[in-house]
């Protein structure tokens, strides 16, 4: 192949890359047309209090302010920036979450973690309410699942973060 060649085909890969990784910033840019703290400005001009939390959630942001003694949960288009919904978030205001301790603790964390396969637990909690006690586990992978389990350590369903 001779230098030409060769110099014309390193600058195609060259551009082809370039253009890749245009469209993929394209793409990116896209989907989340505004920022998490453009979304934390838009919760604080629809509630005035202090920010506690925001999360993206299925191409929304979800933003939780305090404001007299209660939580309230602003869900914001991150595309749009749209406010469209604003509601108590009811999670919040039950109060602390209670931890499991002792051979409860062991039995439900053993129970989470055959049900699941793999990862560590990373915090609980009785009384959730999705069943009586709940587990949380830091995957290997760094995503979480939240196992809910019954009185007896039976596993009722598993949500992944």
């Amino acid at each position: 192949m001779t230098t030409t060649i060769k110099t014309m085909l390193a600058v195609f890969v060259l551009a082809l890359i370039g253009a890749t990784a245009l469209l993929v910033g394209a793409i990116t840019s896209q989907k989340n047309a505004i920022t998490e703290a453009e979304a934390r400005t838009i919760a604080q001009q629809t509630i005035e209090g202090e920010i506690t939390e925001v999360e993206i959630e299925s191409d929304n942001y979800e933003v939780e302010v305090a404001k007299d003694g209660t939580q309230q949960e602003v869900t914001i288009s991150a595309q749009t920036g749209e406010v469209l919904h604003v509601e108590e978030d009811d999670d919040a205001n039950e109060g602390p979450d209670v931890p499991i301790t002792g051979s409860a603790l062991e039995r439900a964390s053993a129970a989470a973690l055959a049900y699941i396969g793999e990862g560590r637990v990373t915090d609980s909690e009785i009384g959730d309410e999705e069943g009586y006690y709940e587990i949380e586990i830091r995957l290997n992978n760094g995503r979480e699942a939240d196992v809910h389990l019954d009185e007896n350590f039976n596993v009722l369903s598993v949500e992944y973060d």
